[in-house]
Protein backbone atom coordinates (compact mmCIF):
# COMPACT_ATOMS: atom_id res chain seq x y z
CA UNK A 1 0.00 0.00 0.00
CA UNK A 2 3.26 2.24 0.45
CA UNK A 3 2.83 3.31 -3.47
CA UNK A 4 -0.78 4.18 -3.01
CA UNK A 5 -0.23 6.17 0.25
CA UNK A 6 3.20 7.84 -0.89
CA UNK A 7 0.68 9.99 -3.70
CA UNK A 8 -1.93 11.21 -1.19
CA UNK A 9 0.58 12.31 1.23
CA UNK A 10 2.57 14.40 -1.40
CA UNK A 11 -0.81 15.70 -2.28
CA UNK A 12 -1.89 16.67 1.16
CA UNK A 13 1.34 17.93 1.08
CA UNK A 14 2.08 20.04 -1.77
CA UNK A 15 -1.44 20.76 -3.13
CA UNK A 16 -3.33 20.90 -0.17
CA UNK A 17 -0.59 22.60 1.60
CA UNK A 18 -1.74 21.02 5.02
CA UNK A 19 0.64 21.50 7.72
CA UNK A 20 3.26 18.54 8.74
CA UNK A 21 1.20 17.70 12.05
CA UNK A 22 -1.95 17.10 9.93
CA UNK A 23 0.07 15.21 7.13
CA UNK A 24 1.86 12.71 9.75
CA UNK A 25 -1.76 12.34 11.45
CA UNK A 26 -3.29 11.17 7.85
CA UNK A 27 -0.43 9.01 7.37
CA UNK A 28 -0.43 7.24 10.87
CA UNK A 29 -4.08 6.86 10.22
CA UNK A 30 -3.86 5.29 6.83
CA UNK A 31 -0.58 2.87 8.39
CA UNK A 32 -2.87 1.94 11.25
CA UNK A 33 -5.39 0.81 8.98
CA UNK A 34 -3.65 -1.19 6.25
CA UNK A 35 -1.78 -2.84 9.03
CA UNK A 36 -4.96 -4.20 10.26
CA UNK A 37 -6.53 -5.10 7.25
CA UNK A 38 -2.76 -6.84 6.82
CA UNK A 39 -2.65 -8.49 9.98
CA UNK A 40 -6.23 -9.88 9.95
CA UNK A 41 -6.86 -10.58 5.90
CA UNK A 42 -3.93 -10.58 4.22
CA UNK A 43 -2.18 -9.15 1.84
CA UNK A 44 -5.29 -7.18 -0.28
CA UNK A 45 -5.19 -4.90 -2.79
CA UNK A 46 -6.67 -1.63 -3.20
CA UNK A 47 -10.03 -2.66 -4.94
CA UNK A 48 -10.33 -6.08 -2.76
CA UNK A 49 -11.30 -3.31 0.36
CA UNK A 50 -14.89 -3.47 1.24
CA UNK A 51 -17.18 -1.04 3.65
CA UNK A 52 -17.38 -4.07 6.06
CA UNK A 53 -13.82 -4.10 7.00
CA UNK A 54 -13.32 -0.49 7.35
CA UNK A 55 -16.63 -0.85 9.85
CA UNK A 56 -14.39 -4.20 11.37
CA UNK A 57 -11.70 -1.66 12.00
CA UNK A 58 -13.98 1.02 13.15
CA UNK A 59 -15.38 -1.68 15.58
CA UNK A 60 -11.92 -2.92 16.98
CA UNK A 61 -10.75 0.78 17.07
CA UNK A 62 -14.21 1.33 19.50
CA UNK A 63 -13.48 -1.63 21.45
CA UNK A 64 -10.16 -0.31 22.51
CA UNK A 65 -11.90 2.55 23.75
CA UNK A 66 -11.34 5.60 21.16
CA UNK A 67 -13.73 7.98 21.30
CA UNK A 68 -16.31 8.79 18.62
CA UNK A 69 -14.15 12.04 17.71
CA UNK A 70 -11.04 10.30 16.99
CA UNK A 71 -13.07 7.74 15.21
CA UNK A 72 -14.89 10.05 13.37
CA UNK A 73 -11.40 11.65 12.65
CA UNK A 74 -9.95 8.50 11.19
CA UNK A 75 -12.99 7.92 8.89
CA UNK A 76 -12.61 11.67 7.63
CA UNK A 77 -8.87 10.04 6.66
CA UNK A 78 -10.08 7.24 4.65
CA UNK A 79 -12.66 9.01 3.23
CA UNK A 80 -9.78 11.55 1.75
CA UNK A 81 -8.01 9.16 1.09
CA UNK A 82 -10.34 6.51 -1.32
CA UNK A 83 -11.75 10.58 -2.46
CA UNK A 84 -8.17 10.61 -4.14
CA UNK A 85 -7.94 7.08 -5.28
CA UNK A 86 -11.30 7.92 -7.70
CA UNK A 87 -9.99 11.25 -8.37
CA UNK A 88 -6.73 9.85 -9.85
CA UNK A 89 -8.79 6.66 -11.59
CA UNK A 90 -6.91 3.86 -9.11
CA UNK A 91 -10.48 3.24 -7.80
CA UNK A 92 -13.90 3.19 -9.15
CA UNK A 93 -16.00 3.09 -6.36
CA UNK A 94 -15.16 3.92 -2.56
CA UNK A 95 -15.97 1.30 0.13
CA UNK A 96 -16.19 4.92 2.31
CA UNK A 97 -19.88 5.50 0.67
CA UNK A 98 -22.00 3.45 3.22
CA UNK A 99 -19.81 4.10 5.92
CA UNK A 100 -22.20 6.24 8.77
CA UNK A 101 -19.73 8.67 10.83
CA UNK A 102 -21.00 8.02 14.27
CA UNK A 103 -22.56 11.09 16.32
CA UNK A 104 -20.83 13.34 19.09
CA UNK A 105 -22.09 15.11 21.27
CA UNK A 106 -21.19 19.20 20.72
CA UNK A 107 -19.02 20.66 23.39
CA UNK A 108 -19.17 24.24 23.56
CA UNK A 109 -15.67 26.22 23.37
CA UNK A 110 -14.10 26.39 27.01
CA UNK A 111 -13.01 30.62 27.57
CA UNK A 112 -11.76 32.66 30.41
CA UNK A 113 -14.21 35.09 32.11
CA UNK A 114 -13.67 38.61 31.10
CA UNK A 115 -13.23 39.79 34.70
CA UNK A 116 -10.56 36.93 34.83
CA UNK A 117 -8.58 38.42 31.74
CA UNK A 118 -9.01 41.99 33.04
CA UNK A 119 -7.04 40.50 36.40
CA UNK A 120 -4.71 38.91 34.07
CA UNK A 121 -3.31 41.28 32.23
CA UNK A 122 -4.48 44.15 34.73
CA UNK A 123 -3.08 42.96 37.99
CA UNK A 124 -0.82 40.34 37.28
CA UNK A 125 2.98 41.11 38.04
CA UNK A 126 4.90 39.61 34.85
CA UNK A 127 8.80 40.74 36.34
CA UNK A 128 10.47 42.93 34.25
CA UNK A 129 13.29 39.97 33.33
CA UNK A 130 13.29 38.92 29.78
CA UNK A 131 10.85 36.27 30.35
CA UNK A 132 8.30 38.42 31.87
CA UNK A 133 8.19 40.79 28.89
CA UNK A 134 8.06 37.39 26.93
CA UNK A 135 5.30 36.01 28.53
CA UNK A 136 3.27 39.32 29.15
CA UNK A 137 3.15 40.16 25.49
CA UNK A 138 2.18 36.50 23.97
CA UNK A 139 -0.44 36.02 26.40
CA UNK A 140 -1.62 39.53 24.98
CA UNK A 141 -1.09 38.25 21.60
CA UNK A 142 -3.32 35.24 21.81
CA UNK A 143 -5.86 37.13 23.33
CA UNK A 144 -6.54 40.45 21.37
CA UNK A 145 -5.47 38.64 17.92
CA UNK A 146 -6.66 35.15 18.64
CA UNK A 147 -4.10 33.57 17.02
CA UNK A 148 -3.13 29.84 16.74
CA UNK A 149 -0.31 28.87 18.58
CA UNK A 150 1.54 28.04 15.52
CA UNK A 151 0.96 31.31 13.95
CA UNK A 152 2.09 32.73 17.24
CA UNK A 153 5.37 31.19 17.40
CA UNK A 154 5.96 31.58 13.91
CA UNK A 155 4.67 35.33 13.76
CA UNK A 156 8.02 37.28 12.03
CA UNK A 157 8.79 40.75 12.94
CA UNK A 158 8.21 41.24 9.27
CA UNK A 159 5.12 40.50 9.67
CA UNK A 160 4.16 43.39 11.80
CA UNK A 161 2.69 46.46 10.47
CA UNK A 162 3.32 48.97 13.12
CA UNK A 163 1.68 52.21 11.26
CA UNK A 164 -1.49 50.61 10.33
CA UNK A 165 -1.28 48.72 13.54
CA UNK A 166 -2.30 45.42 11.86
CA UNK A 167 -0.51 42.23 12.01
CA UNK A 168 -0.36 39.71 8.98
CA UNK A 169 -0.53 35.89 10.28
CA UNK A 170 -0.19 33.05 7.72
CA UNK A 171 -2.75 30.09 9.26
CA UNK A 172 -3.74 26.96 7.86
CA UNK A 173 -3.06 26.05 4.31
CA UNK A 174 -0.80 29.26 3.96
CA UNK A 175 -3.39 31.17 4.29
CA UNK A 176 -2.80 34.94 4.83
CA UNK A 177 -5.19 37.18 7.08
CA UNK A 178 -4.96 40.85 8.46
CA UNK A 179 -5.73 41.05 12.24
CA UNK A 180 -5.70 44.90 13.38
CA UNK A 181 -4.27 45.40 17.10
CA UNK A 182 -4.97 48.02 19.31
CA UNK A 183 -2.44 50.87 19.94
CA UNK A 184 -2.12 49.63 23.48
CA UNK A 185 -0.29 46.17 21.64
CA UNK A 186 0.86 47.84 18.63
CA UNK A 187 2.92 49.99 20.94
CA UNK A 188 3.85 46.73 23.30
CA UNK A 189 5.21 45.43 20.32
CA UNK A 190 7.56 48.14 19.38
CA UNK A 191 8.63 48.32 22.84
CA UNK A 192 9.95 44.66 23.22
CA UNK A 193 11.65 44.71 19.77
CA UNK A 194 13.57 48.28 21.06
CA UNK A 195 14.48 45.65 24.08
CA UNK A 196 15.35 42.66 22.08
CA UNK A 197 17.82 44.23 19.93
CA UNK A 198 19.28 46.03 22.83
CA UNK A 199 19.29 43.04 25.25
CA UNK A 200 20.53 40.49 23.42
CA UNK A 201 24.06 40.54 21.32
CA UNK A 202 22.79 38.48 18.26
CA UNK A 203 18.87 38.05 18.53
CA UNK A 204 16.85 36.17 16.25
CA UNK A 205 15.85 39.10 13.93
CA UNK A 206 13.18 36.80 11.68
CA UNK A 207 10.89 35.86 14.25
CA UNK A 208 8.93 38.16 16.51
CA UNK A 209 9.07 36.44 19.96
CA UNK A 210 12.58 34.71 21.36
CA UNK A 211 13.73 33.13 24.22
CA UNK A 212 16.63 34.15 26.82
CA UNK A 213 18.87 32.95 24.45
CA UNK A 214 17.56 35.04 22.22
CA UNK A 215 16.57 32.37 20.10
CA UNK A 216 13.13 31.93 18.48
CA UNK A 217 10.73 31.14 21.06
CA UNK A 218 9.16 27.06 20.73
CA UNK A 219 5.68 25.81 21.35
CA UNK A 220 5.98 24.28 25.09
CA UNK A 221 7.56 27.63 26.45
CA UNK A 222 4.03 29.23 25.55
CA UNK A 223 2.18 26.27 26.98
CA UNK A 224 3.83 26.33 30.07
CA UNK A 225 3.39 30.57 30.01
CA UNK A 226 -0.18 29.90 29.69
CA UNK A 227 -1.22 27.50 31.79
CA UNK A 228 1.02 29.02 35.00
CA UNK A 229 -0.80 32.98 34.14
CA UNK A 230 -4.05 31.16 33.47
CA UNK A 231 -3.84 29.10 36.71
CA UNK A 232 -3.69 32.00 38.84
CA UNK A 233 -6.66 33.35 37.59
CA UNK A 234 -9.39 31.21 36.79
CA UNK A 235 -10.50 27.70 37.96
CA UNK A 236 -11.26 26.33 34.24
CA UNK A 237 -9.73 22.82 33.67
CA UNK A 238 -8.19 23.50 30.25
CA UNK A 239 -5.84 25.86 30.47
CA UNK A 240 -4.25 26.15 27.03
CA UNK A 241 -3.13 28.85 24.01
CA UNK A 242 -6.58 27.25 22.53
CA UNK A 243 -8.66 28.57 25.38
CA UNK A 244 -7.16 32.29 24.39
CA UNK A 245 -8.11 31.78 21.21
CA UNK A 246 -11.70 30.82 22.27
CA UNK A 247 -11.80 33.19 24.02
CA UNK A 248 -11.12 35.77 22.02
CA UNK A 249 -14.01 34.88 19.75
CA UNK A 250 -16.73 34.31 22.71
CA UNK A 251 -15.64 37.87 24.16
CA UNK A 252 -16.21 39.59 20.70
CA UNK A 253 -19.73 37.37 20.35
CA UNK A 254 -20.89 38.41 23.85
CA UNK A 255 -19.94 41.81 22.70
CA UNK A 256 -21.85 42.07 19.96
CA UNK A 257 -19.60 41.43 17.02
CA UNK A 258 -20.91 40.38 13.62
CA UNK A 259 -20.25 36.73 13.27
CA UNK A 260 -19.03 36.97 9.33
CA UNK A 261 -16.08 39.27 11.27
CA UNK A 262 -15.43 36.77 13.40
CA UNK A 263 -14.83 34.43 11.08
CA UNK A 264 -12.13 36.23 9.40
CA UNK A 265 -10.70 37.30 11.95
CA UNK A 266 -9.93 33.79 13.13
CA UNK A 267 -9.23 32.46 9.71
CA UNK A 268 -12.13 29.89 9.61
CA UNK A 269 -13.00 28.48 6.24
CA UNK A 270 -16.50 28.66 6.41
CA UNK A 271 -18.74 30.15 9.47
CA UNK A 272 -20.13 26.59 10.48
CA UNK A 273 -16.95 26.64 12.40
CA UNK A 274 -17.43 29.84 13.76
CA UNK A 275 -20.92 29.16 14.39
CA UNK A 276 -20.17 27.30 17.34
CA UNK A 277 -18.75 30.40 19.91
CA UNK A 278 -23.10 31.81 19.26
CA UNK A 279 -23.63 28.65 21.97
CA UNK A 280 -21.51 30.57 24.31
CA UNK A 281 -23.78 33.68 23.78
CA UNK A 282 -26.83 31.80 23.95
CA UNK A 283 -25.79 30.58 27.79
CA UNK A 284 -24.83 34.02 27.89
CA UNK A 285 -28.05 35.30 27.59
CA UNK A 286 -29.50 32.62 29.44
CA UNK A 287 -27.92 33.47 32.69
CA UNK A 288 -28.96 36.97 31.70
CA UNK A 289 -32.30 36.10 31.72
CA UNK A 290 -32.52 33.31 34.42
CA UNK A 291 -31.00 36.61 36.99
CA UNK A 292 -32.98 38.97 36.01
CA UNK A 293 -36.52 38.22 34.74
CA UNK A 294 -39.03 38.17 37.85
CA UNK A 295 -40.13 34.72 36.16
CA UNK A 296 -37.38 33.07 35.08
Amino acid sequence: MESLIQPFIDYLKFEKRYSEHTVRSYGDDLEAFFAFIRDGFGELGSGEISSSLVRSWLASLKDQGLSSRSINRKISTLKSFYKHQLRTGVLEKSPMTPVISPKISKRLPVYVEQRDTETLFSHMDFGDDWNGLTDRLLLSLLYQTGMRLNELVNLKAGQVDSGNRTLKVLGKGNKERIIPISPVLAAEIAEYSRRKLSDFEVPDRTYLLVGKSGKKLYSKYVYRAVKKYLGQVTTIDKKSPHVLRHTFATHLMNSGADLNSVKELLGHASLAATQVYTHNTIEKLKDVYKKAHPKA
